[in-house]
């Protein structure tokens, strides 16, 4: 019952996420928009959820769990409903925003209370389940989309939240307890002023790239900026006596390593799951319903694989699932390299199958990894930490999907526009290829003990 009204309030936040890559090409169409700029619904919702996450470990000591969870809650519901009724593309947005802040404040808590009330021995599990979560929902959004658009309308994907919400949203009031002590520590206003836009700036500028190009003079300016940024409010939180993140937790290897194969993993995951849906639509030349179809036997993978890895963490640690998941899904990604406008449906459920096999083989073990590095409070700042960098590392990840999607639709020489999606979504997952490869060398290197 703790957990309940989280883990619903988590799916339906990391459901939303993909949710809407498989309604890009329609939604395209009825706002007049090109695909640098309706990709602000995916990136601009991952960039509000990582605004808002480094600031959960300061929230929960100002407000308690259950004034949180539900604000976020009611929040994410009022999201949907505006995305639902909005008449354009500037309200879809804000909506959408709306919807990040809830994301950003649910995800970090649900690891955090999840760690409190798990004993020790069931923690791998418990990290499964809460993988599961964050691993499963993302991979079936594409699919639960198809299957909407395919009989309703695009503003049906965001009226199919709102049930589900309004279920957490019992389970919260009626059987969610306090978790933490209010404390209210001094806010340091500049290192929020410094987070917000050192992370805007990264997120814009990988954005625009798309559009505008690597080298334009916007695009170098906001990346230079916000890397600038970001190395004051580094600086800054390694001299507070009460940062807002302690980012000390970096100076343990394993929580490094760990958090590497994590971000390394969610952005294969957000990149693949960009590119795949365009593909089938685009390149295929696939209804939008069938889409969702192909895209489930991968989805339900995924969750088997997700429930299992944690459980694996607990037999034999993190080093084998981890660099196995990688190779596994390396192998997917080739696989859909070698995937044409004529290749079959099966030979693309395959592929994805093996994808989702991979990825969340990885995902778990190396989350638990990174954690149990870490003692007591350290957990908490060490979830915040995790959870912020794959929001901003998802929506960099999907940034340069859609760049090197550009990058190779210019470049095929011909006038079928079939192919040159497609050769376009391979560039793309060329860079989905190189993730694998880093995110298996850097596994290698786990140890059996974490904190050494």
């Amino acid at each position: 019952m703790a957990m309940a009204g989280i883990m619903i309030g988590a799916f339906v936040g990391m459901l939303s996420e993909t949710s809407l890559n498989i309604a890009l090409p329609q939604l395209m169409k009825i706002f007049g928009l090109e695909a640098g700029t309706v990709q602000w619904l995916i990136t601009g919702y991952m960039l509000v959820i990582g605004i808002i996450l480094p600031f959960s470990s300061l929230i929960t000591k100002w407000f308690t769990t259950r004034q949180i969870i539900l604000f976020a809650l009611g929040d994410f519901i009022v999201g949907a409903a505006i995305s639902a009724l909005a008449p354009n593309f500037a309200i879809l947005l804000v909506g959408r925003l709306i919807q990040g802040i809830a994301t950003g404040l649910i995800l970090p808590l649900m690891f955090t209370v999840a760690m409190t009330v798990f004993p020790p021995y069931k923690l791998g599990t418990a990290m499964g389940m809460c993988s599961l979560v964050i691993m499963f929902a993302p991979a079936v959004g594409p699919t639960i989309t198809g299957l909407v658009l395919g009989k309703l309308s695009w503003n049906w994907i965001f009226w199919i939240f709102i049930p589900f919400l309004a279920i957490a949203l019992l389970f919260g009031i009626f059987g969610l307890k306090n978790v933490g002590h209010i404390t209210k520590p001094h806010v340091d206003f500049l290192s929020l002023v410094e987070s917000i836009a050192g992370f805007s700036c990264l997120v814009m500028g990988a954005s625009f790239a798309s559009t505008l190009g690597w080298l334009s003079p916007a695009v170098l300016g906001l990346l230079i900026v916000g890397l600038m940024i970001l190395a004051l409010y580094v600086h800054r939180q390694l001299t507070l006596e009460q940062p807002i993140l302690n980012l000390r937790v970096f100076a343990k290897p394993a929580f490094v390593k760990g958090t590497l194969c994590v971000m390394i993993d969610f952005a294969i995951i957000l990149s693949a799951m960009y590119l795949l849906p365009q593909y089938i639509q685009r390149g295929m030349l696939v209804a939008v319903a069938l889409t969702g179809i192909i895209m489930l036997p991968g989805g339900a993978m995924n969750a088997l694989v997700s429930a299992l890895a944690g459980r694996l963490y607990d037999s034999v640690g993190a080093k084998v699932p981890a660099v196995l998941g990688f190779v596994i899904a390396a192998i997917g990604t080739l696989l859909l390299l070698f995937a044409d406008k004529g290749s079959s449906i099966a030979y693309v459920i395959t592929a994805h199958v093996i994808l989702m096999i991979g990825c969340p083989l990885a995902m778990s073990p190396s989350q638990t990894h990174a954690l149990n590095s870490l003692a007591g409070i350290e957990s908490a700042d060490g979830s915040t930490i995790l959870n912020t960098l794959q929001q901003v590392v998802g929506a960099i990840a999907t940034a340069l999907a859609t760049s090197f999607l550009a990058m190779g639709e210019h470049a095929y020489q011909g006038a079928n526009q079939a192919a040159a999606f497609t050769n376009g979504v391979h560039y793309g997952l060329y860079f989905t290829l190189a993730l694998t490869v880093v995110g298996m060398l850097i596994a290698l290197t786990f140890k059996k003990t974490p904190n050494k």
